[in-house]
């Protein structure tokens, strides 16, 4: 379920990286008379979309205000395997982890060849297969133990059985955390115009109102698991969202006042067992 921060600051537009991703939409500039409703139906999309691609918190707009129409798409930012390139090397040059690299690009084992090109930014593309034959030296990871990943990598994002999503209360959070971070949390309401109010595990907020969840990215953070959040609890990462990126979350709050007032902080969060 897509959803739109509850906060007023603006988003600074995507500048272009050396790999060649940008970012491009179809906009409207906004006329005397205008509404959201109005542009929404003469566009062919929905109000809640609308809302989400400009970061709109209400359904105000102004004349000259330019609105994109249509979401935003971006080029995949991919890497060229060198010569004595490993996985890990390539995961430590972007910033990201083995986990992602094999996921986004469908990768099995540890084998990667020179000359073949691999998305880096989470844009998933598959690998093109070469053939032993083909290729003069297969480059592989190195050994286990100069490669092992650190402790708090995220792995690939698996939805856990549902017999296993189990009650956490607050008063156990001291327990072992698996993943410590540092994230951006906005929060977002069921109650907001548009909105299906069912998370994209199933549950359904408009009849849980009080019920503590998060919208995650699935690569950072795996849906279903519980996750306590500084200042608001113990949660269940069951959802996800457009706009949630990378280290950032959604808490859901039973209001739109509530999530105003929660506004745009920075805070940690433990994944536990």
């Amino acid at each position: 379920m897509k959803k739109t921060f509850m906060s007023f600051v603006a988003v600074a537009a995507l500048s272009s990286t050396a790999f060649g991703a940008s970012a491009s939409a179809k906009e409207v500039t906004v006329q005397k008379g205008d509404t959201l409703w109005g542009i929404s139906q003469k566009q062919g999309v929905s109000l809640k979309d609308l809302k989400d691609w400009n970061q709109l918190a209400s359904d105000v707009i102004i004349p000259g205000q330019k609105l994109n129409v249509s979401e935003k798409t971006t080029e995949k930012k991919q890497y060229t395997i060198k010569a004595g390139d490993t996985l890990w090397k390539i995961a430590q040059k972007f910033g990201v982890t083995v986990s992602d690299l094999k996921n986004w690009n469908d990768i099995k084992s540890d084998i990667i060849y020179p000359n073949t090109t691999i998305a880096v930014d989470g844009q998933a593309t598959v690998q093109t297969e070469v053939k032993a034959a083909e290729t003069k030296t297969a480059v592989q990871h190195k050994p286990k133990t100069e490669q092992a990943e650190p402790a708090q990598k995220p792995a690939a994002p698996v939805q856990k059985p549902a017999a296993k999503k189990e009650a956490v209360s607050q008063s156990n959070t001291s327990q072992n955390a698996v993943k410590e971070l540092t994230v951006t949390a906005t929060a977002y309401t069921a109650n907001d115009g548009g909105m299906s109010g069912i998370t994209a595990t199933g549950i359904n907020l408009k009849a849980n109102k009080n019920a503590k969840v998060i919208a995650v990215d699935p690569n950072v953070i795996p849906l279903g698991s519980k996750v306590h959040v500084e200042g608001y609890g113990v949660a269940t990462a069951g959802d996800t969202g457009g706009a949630i990126k990378g280290n950032k979350i959604d808490v859901f709050v039973p209001s739109k006042s509530d999530a105003r007032n929660w506004g745009v902080k920075t805070v940690k969060v433990k994944v536990l067992k």
